[in-house]
């Protein structure tokens, strides 16, 4: 008897989504960092060393102080929409940003990850298209990805999409895509940014074809010489879903986040809120808005600046000296967290991994950041965990792996 044959088969079934459902290829990356001795330039995590440690501790203490007369209320059920202070602040602070927004149109959300997930489910179908930035987030790829719908890549240079390229797309199509995807303000995996004149372009485009827009802003607020241009909801309010975080200014173990939609869809993304968590943890929420009330951010955000613009420095002074005379090329964010390499002709990023973790340090291959036409040469470096000495370690590492790698 074959022994194969005793072992029980699997009463289940899986369903289509599930089965178009993909690890996160920078998560399995980051298993391979837990090795003692990798500089980690892989991971999209926001330094430790900014997290308000002092002011949470105090706000937890306030929140669930003995007299406290909100402490058992933040231990129990909130309401799906958020908390109402929060929402409010949320509605403010994007007043400052040229949006008029109400609180009503904020549903705060466990992470901007989920914002993600409830648009996807609502309004995504089967074979339907979805258009995104080439390359785009990793994320939002794995959250849309489930509904399976077509996902198209439009044509970008260093400032995003392409107006022309994205009207000629449209033009060919035979039906309208649902939605298409951005993230204007130094944009994960590349670090650029969208300017002026090329927001109000792709807008025009948008505008003249009636294709809604996902606005994706993570790291606003992380520029280091001047603020981006105002965001595109700010120009088209009923055209535009907003979605924002508190990952990357305050902390991401909060998992707190916000969607701004459109007064049409809000009841919809509620009711896909509720269907999946009920709601944002209430005592999270209450802690934030005990750190924030005050104008916390005013003073603690530009700490955050100051510290990324450093190592953003250090890692573009690393490249040139390693990896200049390899004709390889990178991106010069004005903000945010990344860098965007494209190796030299001949070389694959995913291959030349294993010998970058030997060497001792590690970078996310590009390949993933694509819904289609891959390019194998690029990868991506997060600046903002490591020291400058770090920075100058792990890309001299790098610079003797491309170059003995091209002299094979």
């Amino acid at each position: 008897m074959n022994p194969n044959d005793l072992q029980p088969t699997t009463p289940w079934h899986l369903a289509e989504r599930a089965e178009a459902m993909n690890p996160s290829a920078i998560r399995e990356i980051l298993k391979v960092t837990e090795r003692p001795g990798i500089l980690n330039f892989a991971g999209g995590l926001p330094s430790p060393e900014t997290f308000p440690v002092d002011a949470m501790r105090d706000a937890c203490a306030t929140v669930l102080g003995k007299d406290s007369a909100i402490a058992k209320p933040s231990l129990q059920y909130a309401s799906s929409e958020g908390l109402p202070e929060l929402r409010q602040w949320v509605a403010d602070e994007m007043g400052k940003h040229g949006a008029t927004v109400s609180p009503e149109q904020v549903l705060i959300t466990t992470g901007s990850q989920q914002g993600l997930d409830l648009i996807a489910k609502v309004l995504l179908d089967k074979g339907c298209r979805l258009l995104v930035e080439s390359p785009t987030y990793l994320g939002a790829l794995q959250a849309f990805t489930p509904m399976q719908p077509r996902i198209e890549s439009v044509a970008s240079d260093d400032e995003g999409v392409l107006p022309e390229a994205l009207r000629a797309q449209l033009e060919d199509m035979k039906e309208p895509a649902r939605f298409m995807y951005l993230l204007p303000n130094f944009q994960n995996p590349t670090g650029r940014t969208m300017l002026e004149a090329r927001r109000e372009a792709v807008l025009a485009v948008c505008r003249e074809r009636g294709l809604p827009i996902v606005e994706d802003n993570p790291y606003g607020e992380l520029w280091f010489d001047q603020p981006p241009p105002k965001p595109l909801l700010a120009r088209w309010p009923e055209g535009v879903i907003y979605l924002g975080s508190f990952s990357k200014i305050l902390a991401p173990g909060l998992r707190l986040g916000y969607v701004i939609a459109p007064p049409a869809l809000y009841s919809k993304l509620l009711q896909a809120k509720q269907a999946a968590d009920l709601h944002t943890p209430g005592f999270n929420q209450r802690v934030v808005v005990e750190v924030i009330k005050d104008g916390f951010l005013d003073q603690h955000v530009p700490t955050i600046r100051a510290r990324y613009h450093a190592q953003r420095d250090a890692m573009l002074a690393a490249l040139a000296r390693e990896l200049g005379p390899t004709g390889a090329e990178w991106t010069r964010p004005v903000g945010g967290m990344f860098v965007w390499v494209r190796l030299p002709e001949g070389l694959n990023a995913q291959a030349l991994l294993p010998k970058a973790v030997d060497a001792g340090m590690a970078f996310v291959p590009g390949a993933p950041f694509y819904a289609s036409e891959p390019d194998a040469r690029t990868l991506r470096l997060s600046f903002v965990t490591s020291t400058p000495a770090q920075i100058d370690q792990g890309m001299a590492a790098l610079g003797k792996v491309v170059r003995a790698t091209l002299m094979r």
